[in-house]
Formats: structure tokens, sequence, C-alpha cells
């Protein structure tokens, strides 16, 4: 009887503990879950935040895609929209056009997340539509958001004080511009205080083009075999165009060792409009 009762003791025991252990899990996800929420995605939230994730991925269709029946080609703007409206709380998805523009591409993803495996995700999902089906991929780049490195208030406040009052004037942009950059070793082994002296000439001949043109920054080091993807918006091709000529004269343009190759040049339009341009 007393070893019964030591034994019956013992599963008590243990049985409490795991209780205890399952208790104890229950509420630590319960406390995890707000957090998943405070991710959500805002648009101007997740595109003015350092620490998010930017994948570009750029497609060419197949000759299989031809072949495809029209109604379904034009019922997969309606499956991407789909698989947009699916991930929204974990992605936000642009689609370019570039067909008519490009020679390897005829449209262009840029999805921004904070998690990048939920920007894989979605990726991937995508494959599996049927546009994805019939697409190849002819590049990937990937960057992060980070705060200003240079030109800053502290570092340069004239500079960045320039920076932060320029404004964007005019109707809402129709073209993209993606531009791949890197760097050469040169370039990394130069001082901080050399570097900001070429990044604050470099930034000069920028200041009078940003009412025209909308910039937007990701770092790669590390995670591409780039060291930044430059993404641009504007309605003035002729602004961008002498915008790039003044950055290709100042002295800090000498450090590139890629600079494009390749520069994609797309419309910007609403992820189904994509889809039936390339459907019809």
């Amino acid at each position: 009887m007393r070893r019964l009762s030591i034994r019956n003791l013992q599963v008590s025991l243990v049985t409490g503990i795991i209780a205890a252990m399952v208790i104890m899990q229950t509420a630590s996800v319960a406390v995890q879950q707000p957090a998943t929420d405070a991710t959500m995605i805002e648009r101007s939230k997740i595109l003015s935040q350092p620490g998010v994730f930017g994948v570009f991925t750029m497609f060419k269709l197949k000759p299989e895609w031809n072949k495809v029946p029209a109604t379904e080609r034009m019922d997969s703007a309606a499956e991407v929209a789909k698989l947009i409206e699916k991930h929204k709380d974990n992605v936000l998805v642009d689609l370019y056009l570039t067909r008519g523009l490009e020679t390897n591409s005829d449209f262009f993803f840029r999805i921004n997340a904070y998690d990048l495996a939920k920007a894989q995700t979605f990726m991937r999902e995508f494959r599996s539509t049927t546009i994805g089906k019939n697409a190849d991929i002819s590049d990937t780049l990937v960057g992060v958001t980070k705060p200003l490195n240079y030109i800053t208030k502290d570092k340069s406040p004239d500079l960045n004080a320039g920076l932060s009052s320029a404004t964007y004037i005019g109707d809402a942009p129709r073209y993209v511009i993606v531009i791949p950059v890197k760097k050469s070793a040169e370039w990394w082994n130069l001082t901080f205080e050399q570097r900001l002296k070429e990044m604050e000439t470099h930034t000069v001949p920028t200041l009078p083009y940003l009412v025209n043109v909308k910039r937007k920054l990701y770092h790669s080091t590390g995670l591409d075999d780039i060291d930044f993807i430059t993404y641009f918006e504007t309605n003035d091709l002729i602004a961008f165009n002498n915008l790039l000529i003044s950055l290709a004269s100042v002295p800090e343009n000498k450090y590139h060792v890629r600079w494009g190759n390749p520069t994609t040049l797309g419309t910007i339009l609403s992820p189904e409009n994509v889809i039936k341009a390339l459907s019809e």
C-alpha cells in the first residue's frame, strides 16, 4: 500500500508539472500574439521605415504563355489579386510592367516585408499561379532599408536639411527605374570621413531633382552580389536622365564596379492591370 501511495504521488507530481508547462506555453503564445498584429502592413509606414526587406524579382514570359486560352490568361489577374489579398498582412506587393521597354523581362515584383521569409513565401506561391508557371525569372535582387549613413543631421546638417525639405511635386509617378550598384574594394577601404566627403559631393547635384524624382535605397551587401539597389519613381524621364548624368560626373562614380547591368525601366500600374496587359 505504501509503495502504491508513493507511486500515485509521483504520477500526480509528473502530471502537475506537465500541466504547468502546458499553461506556461499557452500563456507565452498569448503574450506573443500581439507582436504579430503589431507588424501588420501599412503602406506609408513600411515604405518609410528602416529594417524592411525588399525583394525585386524580374520575370520573362515563356512562349507557352501565348498558348494558354485567352480566358485563362485574363482570369490569372484575379488569381494574382487573390494571392496578394491572402498575404496582405505579411507583405506589400507592387507589380510593374516592363514589356515593350525591356528585352530581358516583361514584368517585375517589388516585395517589401518585415520578415524576408514572408516575401519568399509569397514569391514561392506566385510561381504556382497560371502566369507564374509560364514565366522564367531573369533576375532577383534582395536588400534591406537602413537609416541614413552619411547625410545625417549630425554629420552633414546642411545637406540633411536640403534632403528633408525636398518634396516631390506633380502628378503620381508613371515610371519606375531600378538600378543595382556595386562598389569597389577601394571604396570600402576609404575612411568613413573620406566616404562622407564623397557622398556629400554626390548629394549636392541631386537636390534640384528631388521635386521630379522619388528615390529609395536598399542595402544589399552580404544579401546579394551587389551593395545597393537604387529605386526611383518619376513622371519626368528627361529630369531623371539629367539626374543620372549629374551623378555620372561626380568623383564617387569612379568607385562603381557595377551600375545597372541591367537597369530596369517599367510603368507603374495596379497588379491587376499589369496582368491584363500581359494577357492581351
